[in-house]
């Protein structure tokens, strides 16, 4: 259907691209509305019903609604194909992009079919089979053009026996060696199981025309034969001349030229020969002794050329005012390569081309009058200047129809001309024209490499907006004759006349409104036009009725034989490659050489001629897998061509280089890649994003069963735990740990420290030999372990009586057994020091023999089953009967005690089961005293109706307890005060509210004495955070046995081994983060090694793509899970709550919900997440937790690292091998590499070297090894056989290494960030550079490329220029170095090692000097932006980013709002990234007048974190009360004031889970760059229920405004402070919605 009959438009205008892509989503209602509202009108019913019986070609006119037709089929085909349950596609071909998208978007819209669109922007050439597996799969109907589809069914992509139906749109193009015609002949005509075809044109002859019947017949029986298809037509037109608008054809005369300007043209001529010589002469000079002189001088001669073409057709065709106009246009074409003094020959030659344009453009407007610009405006002139030869007839007939146009319409005109330059032109004359201001002009040209062409993006735009109307006049190429809808066009002009018949007749289709006109310019008396024109309308009726005359029944012509084509074919997957196709291929494989802007490799070619046969010898570039290849002779040179680059192809694939579809391969698959467990789930490997279920590993070492051993005596490994505490005041008693197994020197003698609050405690382990004991000894020890850990830390009771449940005592005789063989280990007290010799180790066995008596006692009280009142009526009496003086005796439960000695003793509640310390007797105080507590009136009312015990002393003195706490980790310096500063839990536990809380008072007769020191009962508070560390060593220890790496000269400690599996999350004073930066360094270096060495006949490319395969996240994961390494991973903090040792029970359990039963998490994939809310790092009570999956890779990466330290190259290898990545690096391998290098001939450049090697301060053995390292890939162009690719990718992995093991040994006190910053600078192509270009390396260069010769000059000059200003930055300069010359660097030293046999050190020595001076901490310059960014983080501003592209160039504006002024800064560059580095710096000025101040690294570094604060500070110090300017081109304005306009209201949803009002306030403060709030947290205590010392926080949050006001409110008390600065915010929140700033809704 056509535009006037909205019920069936025919075809849609191409809106975007694809849904997955663009963007394109269409209304579901309207999909459906236009899927139901399609009537069908009976010609296309009648075409369709022809094309569902048989193979058919529709030739209908343009707007007869043939794509509609073809949409019927699609929905038949496709309903009947899932009814089939079929597979199979239905493929639509397309000629060019723009046909592709709109048929597209109208399948997609009148079906419910799965659709895709497929062209060459989408990179579709670089697909593999997976690729396109995954679109058959999920797509049924493809759109495509031709070429992707020829291109699919060559490399076996897409097999034709796939294909269920084949539409070719504008299938007239099916003739000569089109794809539509390869398709057919190579694949179709050659299937079994063909597709049905459906070809749609309104022109079935694409040709000039048919100058007989006979002719006719013969054209369109070879487009039937082609694709196998009848041609149909429909007779009676009665139908489609109601619903199709056929545009009123016009014949518009104008006169021929009056004046010819043979004068100018003269000139011209001259002109063009004078430049044309002094580009020619250029070849004799110095500059042109470079391989891509030829190149450049021949493009040069060619542009002149194709400039004097232009300017003579303009002159001519269109007057002397376009001409003069084409030469501007020109002349804007023209950009110099580099810099405005450049004098290289590329830059000499278009000096020349430009010359040229600018006196070809003073010829011209020498020849206009004066002021013909402005009589052009008004319009006035056109007579005169028609006559004088200003504007040309034709023109000006084309300005009188325009003026034509009805202004009280919207007008829309397509032009067609036949070249770019007039289209150009033509519009920039009419943009001039005052007359004509109401058109607006634009024009559309096809797309390619020319300097005129268009991309994709832009023809499109241009015709959206031709189409909304934005657009009056399109001036057009052919380019929009064919399928291109555009219902609005009402006028058609053919400027240029149409050269076929396909061209007339789709041109004249696109006039598609009723009424539309279809005017042809013709020139008066002109008979060769006017017979082209009669040529052209006869053929169009001839080819009308040879379509009708067609014999419907009759058989398809076979006209032509399906022809043999010489093609390579490979039989394992069909793929194959025709001559033709083979010469691209050739290219293309070429194409994925190493190569840079200086050096293009690409084939050459030879013709030999013998007896009248042609020979070709094709030779590759020096880098390719081989060099030259001869052809069979054929009997002209393109066959010859061809047949040779068929051979190559043949050789290439049985070389390996191209796969079994014919596609380069860059880098083979890693052997591991095909082991199938590795294949399952692989999305995100080696990522943060991909969250990993794996198990925790179990240590060894404190493994077994010796506990559960009921007869004999037990012999374990005792270690003796020493306590110092650097406050003499404290003492802490001695323990010994006794296991089953002997540790590690490095683990079993180790000195640690442990972070108290007020001071800091040195514990020492050291061996002290085997220990006996017998059953008894075993288990009194272990119920000493058990009664102590429990009681500090657990619980000696389950059951409560409160819940109906009987209370039961968990350390009696019968009770199952705590003890777990994953964990199995004692910790026994010592006696003091003055009981036994320093170097012996004796266990305090009478404290464990007390510890047993208490157990007993507790175990015979709760082991008779009778009521606790009944027990204490029987026992106090007894234990008191024979005293005499009841005052200066307490009553406990198993025993009596002098009252001056309960201070320190250790006691255990009988009724919880709780340890306590004895503080003192509260004297005046009895059982009768009142409870603190208002349900509860006395002591003994308490415990009467609470516990159901009756006191029988209730006159004793109460005794004033000290509570046991919970343990802490003590592992991390940053809970240990220093220089002042204290902590939240400083404050908390230094409150004396804090300590009331502890302390309780308790009956005596209530409590069991365990006779043992109180220094025993304070070093168990040590004890849990030195288990784990060292259970951490000894999993360390652990995973070094698994590695195997043993060696005499060097070892690698277990305390490394920890840093390198322990990550950021476990909160340590260490982590893998600085060993991983060096472990990557080494991997590198170790990788690339290898390669390099292993195959010598790889290029760079192949070698990069290997070595980044090898290297990466996702092959180091696979690898470190193959070995466990994340089972020894540490990824959490130390959390003593669920810590626990043998023999204690949790009081926090994490029962596993994981769905795994055993240990180890099978390595299956299923147990993968992406969830953003999963925990990482919290283990579940069976050790299952989630893991990123980058932190194996980076941990596999730290491991490398940590036994590079401990013992070097050698052990990191080790470790590569354990991981299973091959590094052999053997020194047979170095030998061989050098052999063949020693063989060159490097005499002619001996001067040269030596001149070299005494700047780098070097003598090579092999002078062929730095021949070859200074030696650029362009000097292959000029005959040379190797260049420095090769060492330039080893060296870049020798510099990196040692430049990062300098700096991990010279800077060990900071952090991992700040070093990468300072590897960074380091280790990057402008800082080798400048090495460079300090010691003149870059002078003995061997190259071919005068442009390169250019930027390096132009280079060296900033370079000397920078070193002279010393107020200028260097890395500022937008000038960005050569990459050549930082691959000399790397490239010499790549040369060195090998010269050298991998001697690392001596490499070192070598280039210390030429890097010296190193940048330090101190002299480390930022990027500004970086560094601008980083500023405003830490001040609490958010830093405005916007760039907007302006032609070539960006404007970037960088804006920040303070507290009373907004900073705005603009700059314009060439890219973005300079741009706002430019606007940065300009910014961080403004700031630091301001009194902001960058302290570098602070994000990553606590100890700058003052320092940040201090430059906030200073920053609310100059606080502006009105807006100041700064200086003239600085925006320094109010964001809000009372005068100006208020901001939008701001829907903001808000969270009340913890943290989501402060993230709510923060993502306010973000949209309208307010500064960030600041919140300020007090700590008071409060009674609740009766009981002291309950903490609450009151937070108050403080925000300030740009108009200079502020607002401080509270928010109510909280437990927590976190939740009290949530409380604050919401207050926060809800006043600005009463201000009107935001409208809050909670979620």
């Amino acid at each position: 259907m056509d535009a006037s009959h909205p019920k069936n438009p025919s075809k849609r205008p191409a809106e975007s691209v694809d849904d997955d892509e663009e963007g394109f989503k269409p209304d579901a209602k309207k999909q459906k509305r236009c899927f139901t509202e399609f009537e069908p009108r009976s010609y296309q019913v009648m075409v369709f019903e022809v094309a569902m019986r048989r193979n058919t070609i529709a030739v209908l006119d343009t707007g007869a609604g043939k794509t509609m037709i073809a949409v019927m089929m699609i929905k038949e085909i496709g309903k009947d194909l899932r009814l089939k349950e079929d597979r199979g596609l239905i493929v639509f071909l397309a000629p060019t992009v723009h046909l592709v998208t709109q048929q597209y978007e109208v399948i997609k819209v009148h079906t419910d079919l799965k659709v895709a669109s497929y062209y060459g922007e989408k990179g579709i050439d670089q697909w593999d089979e997976k690729d396109w597996e995954k679109e058959i799969s999920t797509y049924q109907v493809m759109v495509m053009t031709p070429q992707i589809l020829l291109d699919s069914l060559r490399k076996a992509f897409l097999p034709m026996n796939a294909v269920r139906l084949m539409v070719f749109d504008e299938c007239h193009r099916a003739t000569g060696n089109h794809p539509y015609t390869r398709i057919m002949k190579e694949f179709y005509h050659k299937s079994l199981q063909r597709p049905t075809i459906f070809g749609m044109t309104a022109s079935p002859i694409i040709g000039k025309g048919v100058s007989s019947v006979m002719e006719c017949e013969d054209k369109l029986s070879e487009l039937e034969s082609i694709l196998d298809a009848k041609i149909y037509t429909v007779a009676d037109r009665s139908e489609m001349d109601v619903y199709i608008p056929s545009a009123t054809q016009v014949n518009i005369y104008y006169d021929p030229e009056l004046f010819v300007h043979h004068c100018l043209k003269t000139k011209l001529e001259l002109l063009l020969k004078k430049f044309d010589a002094a580009v020619i002469s250029l070849s004799s000079s110095v500059l042109h002794h470079y391989s891509d002189s030829e190149d450049i001088l021949r493009r040069s001669r060619m542009r002149l050329s194709r400039w004097h073409a232009k300017f003579c057709y303009c002159l001519d065709e269109l007057g002397l005012v376009c001409a003069s106009e084409a030469t501007k246009i020109c002349s804007e074409k023209i950009l110099r390569p580099y810099s405005a003094d450049s004098k290289d020959f590329a830059a000499e030659c278009l000096e020349r081309c430009k010359s040229f344009v600018e006196q070809s453009r003073n010829l011209f407007n020498e020849s206009l009058p004066e002021g013909y610009d402005i009589l052009l405006k008004t319009g006035t002139c056109r007579p005169e200047a028609k006559e004088l030869g200003y504007m040309s007839s034709k023109l000006s007939e084309l300005m009188c129809i325009f003026q034509s146009f009805d202004t009280s319409r919207e007008v829309r005109c397509l032009v067609f001309v036949e070249r770019k330059i007039t289209a150009k032109v033509i519009g920039c004359i009419i943009e001039k024209i005052n007359i004509l201001s109401n058109l607006k002009v634009s024009y559309l040209t096809g797309g390619g490499s020319s300097v005129d062409a268009l991309t994709q993006k832009t023809q499109k735009d241009t015709l959206d907006l031709f189409r909304q109307g934005k657009v009056n006049i399109l001036f057009t190429t052919d380019v929009a004759e064919e399928g291109l809808h555009i219902p609005e066009c009402s006028c058609v002009i053919r400027f240029d006349l149409p050269k076929t018949v396909r061209s007339y007749v789709q041109s004249r289709g696109r006039a598609r409104q009723f009424g539309s006109q279809y005017i042809i310019m013709l020139e008066r008396g002109n008979i060769q036009q006017r017979n082209l024109l009669f040529d052209i309308m006869r053929s169009r009726h001839s080819m009308m009725d040879a379509a009708l005359s067609r014999d419907q029944d009759a058989l398809i012509p076979k006209t032509f034989s399906c022809e043999e084509i010489n093609t390579y074919r490979v039989d394992s997957t069909g793929a194959s490659v025709t001559a033709d196709a083979s010469i691209s291929l050739i290219y293309k494989y070429c194409d994925k050489l190493p190569r840079d802007k200086y050096f293009t490799p690409r084939p050459a070619f030879q013709f030999d001629v013998c007896s009248g046969a042609y020979e070709c010898t094709i030779t590759l570039p020096a880098n390719a897998a081989f060099r030259s290849l001869a052809g069979p002779f054929c009997k002209n040179s393109h066959l010859a061509k061809q047949q040779a680059c068929l051979e190559a192809c043949k050789r290439l694939h049985q070389l390996g280089i191209l796969d079994d579809h014919l596609n380069p391969i860059i880098v083979e698959p890693l052997e591991s890649e095909v082991d199938e467990k590795t294949k399952q789930n692989t999305n995100g490997i080696g990522t943060t994003k991909r969250k990993e279920l794996h198990g925790t590993t179990i240590v060894h070492a404190i493994s077994g069963t010796w506990a559960h051993q009921k007869t004999g005596a037990i012999t374990l490994q005792g270690y003796k735990i020493k306590f110092v505490c650097n406050n003499i005041n404290y003492k802490y008693s001695g323990f010994i740990l006794l296991l089953d197994a002997v540790l590690d020197e490095d683990v079993g003698c180790l000195d640690m420290d442990l972070y108290l609050i007020d001071k800091m405690v040195k514990a020492s382990i050291s061996p002290c030999g085997p220990i006996q004991l017998d059953i008894q000894q075993m288990e009194r020890a272990k119920l000493f372990q058990e009664l102590f850990f429990n009681g500090l830390f657990g619980k000696l009771f389950k059951g409560s009586k409160s819940r109906g449940q009987k209370r039961e005592f968990l350390l009696k005789r019968d009770s199952k057994s705590m003890w777990s063989s994953s964990k199995m280990y004692m910790l026994l007290p010592l006696k003091t020091s003055g009981q036994q010799h320093h170097d012996e180790a004796h266990i305090n066995w009478d404290g464990i023999d007390a510890t047993f008596s208490a157990v007993e006692f507790m175990s015979m009280i709760y082991s008779s089953g009778a009521e606790s009142d009944q027990l204490w009526k029987n026992l106090v009496p007894f234990v008191s009967s024979n005293v005499s003086d009841e005052s200066s005796i307490i009553h406990l439960a198993d025993k009596l005690v002098q009252v001056q000695s309960v201070k320190d003793l250790v006691v255990m509640a009988v009724h919880t089961g709780k340890l306590y310390t004895v503080l003192d007797v509260v004297t005046g105080s009895s059982a009768d005293s009142s409870f603190d507590a208002p349900e509860f009136a006395t002591f003994k009312d308490y415990f009467n109706k609470k516990y159901g015990i009756v006191l029988q002393l209730p006159g004793q003195p109460l005794l004033l307890l000290k509570h046991s706490h919970n343990p802490y980790n003590l592992l991390s310096s940053s809970s240990h005060i220093e220089g002042g500063l204290t902590t939240k839990k400083t404050k908390l536990r230094n409150n004396s509210a804090t300590k009331s809380q502890n302390h309780v008072r308790m009956p005596p007769e209530l409590l069991v004495h365990i006779d043992v020191p109180l220094d025993v009962l304070k070093s168990f508070y040590l004890l849990p955070s030195l288990m784990y560390r060292m259970e951490s060593l000894m999993l360390a220890s652990q995973l070094r046995k698994e590695i195997g790496y043993y060696s005499v000269c060097s070892s690698v400690s277990s305390a490394l081994i920890l840093e390198a599996i322990t990550t950021l999350r476990c909160c340590e004073d260490f982590s893998l983060e600085r060993l991983e930066l060096l472990g990557d360094s080494v991997l590198k270096y170790a990788v690339s090694c290898h390669l390099f060495l292993k195959f010598p006949k790889k290029h760079e490319g192949q070698l990069s793509a290997r070595r980044s395969q090898l290297v990466c996240n996702a092959t180091l994961h696979k690898f470190g899970v193959q070995q466990n390494l994340q089972g020894y991973i540490r990824d959490a903090a130390f959390d003593p709550r669920h810590w626990v040792v043998p023999g204690q029970v949790s009081l926090h359990p994490v029962p596993c919900k994981c769905g795994v039963d055993t240990l180890e998490v099978p390595l299956d994939g299923q147990h993968v997440s992406e969830d953003k809310s999963i925990v990482i790092g919290k283990a579940c009570d069976k050790g299952h937790r989630w893991i990123c999956s980058k932190t194996i890779s980076d941990c596999a990466e730290a491991l490398i690292g940590a036994y590079y330290v401990g013992g070097g190259l050698s052990a990191s290898l080790a470790v590569l091998k354990w991981l299973g990545v091959e590094t052999s690096l053997e020194l047979e391998m170095v030998e061989e590499a050098i052999r063949p290098l020693s063989l060159r001939n490097y005499l002619p450049k001996l001067d040269e070297i030596e001149n070299l090697e005494e700047k780098v301060g070097y003598k090579f053995k092999t002078k062929g090894l730095l021949l070859e390292a200074m030696t650029h890939a362009s000097q292959l162009e000029l005959g040379g056989i190797w260049c420095y690719q090769r060492l330039e990718f080893l060296g870049d992995s020798v510099l990196d290494i040692l430049i990062t093991w300098l700096l991990f040994q010279r800077h060990t006190d900071i952090d991992p960030g700040e070093l990468t910053d300072l590897r960074s600078a380091l280790v990057n192509n402008d800082h080798f550079a400048q090495v460079a270009v300090k010691h003149k390396l870059q002078v003995h260069l061997l190259h071919g490329s005068g442009l390169l010769l250019e930027q390096i000059t132009e280079y060296v000059k900033l370079y000397e220029e920078s070193r002279k200003d010393e107020h200028t930055s260097w890395q500022n300069r937008p000038l960005k170095a050569p990459k050549v010359l930082g691959d000399l660097v790397e490239s010499i030293a790549g040369a060195i090692l090998i010269d050298t046999k991998l001697d690392l050190d001596k490499i070192w020595v070598i280039f210390e000097p030429l890097f010296s001076p190193i940048v330090t901490p101190a002299s480390l310059e930022l990027p500004p932006f970086r560094e601008l960014s980083e500023l405003c983080s830490h001040s609490g501003y958010f830093l405005n980013v916007s760039c907007i592209d302006e032609e070539d160039m960006v404007l970037a504006t960088l804006d920040v709002q303070l507290k009373d002024v907004l900073l705005v800064r603009r700059a314009r560059d060439k890219n973005r990234k300079s741009a706002k580095g430019q606007a940065a710096l300009l910014l961080l000025k403004d700031m630091e007048e301001r009194g902001f101040s960058h302290s570098r690294h602070a994000s990553k570094s606590g100890k700058h974190e003052g320092q940040i604060l201090n430059s906030k500070q200073s920053g609310r110090d100059s606080v502006l009360t009105q807006p100041t300017q700064l200086t003239n081109d600085v925006d320094v304005a109010p964001l809000l004031n009372g005068n100006g306009p208020c901001p939008p209201v701001v829907d903001l949803p808000v969270k009340l889970k913890k943290g989501g009002p402060r993230t709510a306030i923060y993502e306010l403060c973000k949209r309208f760059h307010w500064p960030m709030p600041s919140f300020d947290s007090v700590v008071k205590p409060s009674g609740v229920d009766g009981k002291k010392g309950v903490l609450k926080f009151i937070s108050s949050i403080t925000m300030h405004f740009p108009d200079s006001s502020m607002i401080k409110l509270a928010g109510e008390s909280r437990l927590d402070k976190k939740s009290s600065q949530d409380s604050a915010a919401l207050v926060m929140l809800y006043e600005l919605e009463r201000l009107g700033r935001c409208s809050i809704h909670e979620v």
